[in-house]
């Protein structure tokens, strides 16, 4: 696949599987693009611009199949939602390529964005493998990581190549560039079994200005909520389900709503930092965020219209290398008045619990990015993101099915 801006042939490939492609590209260039901002790293938005351009060609080929695939009316009645589905990936990809150019063209951005890494997200860091590293020519089953570390290698980079969300069989080859995910020791001990050299974070910036942290907070949420959007639009069309998809639009509507109070902020904020020009890079940021949960709108649009889903796009979702499920917590079940921490459920299943949404006194309300102090409550609907086999195991443990409400 020519991701470097030559030309683009149509080849005979299956739209699902050019689709299910693109659900994990989209994924991982949200990851990575906030990322590269919370770490002021060149080098994981480098990464990021160049997914983009895979992306580019993923969602042209997709284009092409589609074409040739409608022949008639009702074909093209039925696959219009699909290219919207292919629409709403490209939009994804193309915020993500604008956050990670608000690091690659210096824009403005205040040291307050790094204080706020360690609320955001867990730490992201991008190593290459060195030919005589521990990790090199092991599977990522064999060398066990993320049991031993809680460090997730989330995508490798293989000369002109992606492997998103490799598995336990996946192989680590010297000269691998690897995007791995986790705690701070851990990281630690991993970068220096994969590059045979110590890590060393960055330095904690000073505490700043509070409307401007404020703001800062306000992108933060916004891209937590944003990337649980594009979670649940697609698990809307897995499941093909209205309730999921009227989700993703409230999700959408608070996006907006985080958005007018963060330009309040920045406003103030302004008004006391030396350079408001340094400003520049959260809006940008607050910019591309809102285009991310509008993109996840777009991808449930057809559930949303009682269209339905296409089977193509449903399989691709089924087939993509992560499921979210969503479990309802059963009154009295092992998981009724227990912490994430206690039932351990990412150590048992490789499953990671994403988000927790309870209804309170008739209004609905979300935990994001739970941790593990955070207690499941009968009623509770949690939604879990991971491989299928994880899944399958944790529905096991629950005694639920893969459904949605």
């Amino acid at each position: 696949m020519d991701s470097s801006g030559g030309d683009v042939e149509y080849e005979p490939v299956g739209v699902k599987q050019v689709l299910a492609e693109m659900k994990d590209t989209a994924e991982l260039l949200i990851d990575l693009s906030f990322s590269a901002v919370l770490n002021g790293s060149d080098d994981i938005a480098a990464e990021v611009l160049d997914l983009e351009a895979r992306m580019d060609v993923l969602q042209m080929r997709a284009r092409m199949s589609l074409l040739m695939a409608a022949r008639t009316t009702d074909d093209a009645e039925q696959l219009a939602p699909v290219l919207g589905v292919v629409g709403a990936a490209e939009k994804i990809s193309d915020a993500a390529g604008d956050v990670a150019k608000v690091v690659l063209e210096d824009i403005g951005l205040p040291d307050a964005m790094r204080a706020a890494l360690p609320e955001a997200v867990e730490t992201l860091v991008r190593a290459e493998v060195a030919d005589d590293a521990a990790l090199a020519g092991r599977t990522l089953g064999d060398s066990n990581i993320e049991t031993e570390t809680g460090v997730r290698v989330i995508a490798i980079h293989r000369r002109d190549d992606w492997i998103t969300n490799p598995d336990r069989d996946t192989e680590l080859l010297g000269g691998d560039t690897v995007l791995l995910r986790g705690p701070d020791e851990g990281i630690a001990d991993v970068y220096r079994r994969a590059t045979g050299d110590a890590y060393e974070p960055p330095e904690p910036p000073e505490p700043g200005i509070e409307d401007l942290e404020r703001a800062v907070d306000s992108i933060v949420l916004m891209k937590n909520i944003s990337e649980l959007a594009v979670d649940l639009a697609y698990g809307s069309v897995l499941f093909d389900s209205k309730d999921v998809a009227e989700e993703v639009v409230e999700l959408e509507a608070e996006v907006d709503a985080l958005q007018s109070r963060f330009e309040a902020w920045t406003l103030r904020a302004a008004a006391r930092v030396e350079d408001p020009v340094s400003l520049r890079g959260l809006v940008h940021l607050a910019n591309a965020t809102e285009v991310i949960s509008d993109a996840a709108v777009e991808i449930s649009e057809g559930v949303l219209r009682g269209l339905g889903t296409h089977p193509v796009v449903e399989q691709a979702v089924q087939e993509s290398d992560e499921v979210i499920v969503r479990l309802t917590v059963a009154p009295g079940s092992e998981f009724d008045g227990v912490t994430l921490g206690d039932r351990e459920v990412k150590t048992e299943t490789g499953m990671r619990v994403i988000a927790v949404r309870r209804s309170q006194s008739g209004e609905r309300d979300w935990v994001i990015q739970p941790g593990p102090e955070t207690e499941l409550r009968a009623g509770d609907v949690f939604l879990v993101k991971g491989t299928r086999s994880g899944a399958e195991r944790l529905a096991d443990l629950t005694g639920s099915e893969f459904a949605s409400e």
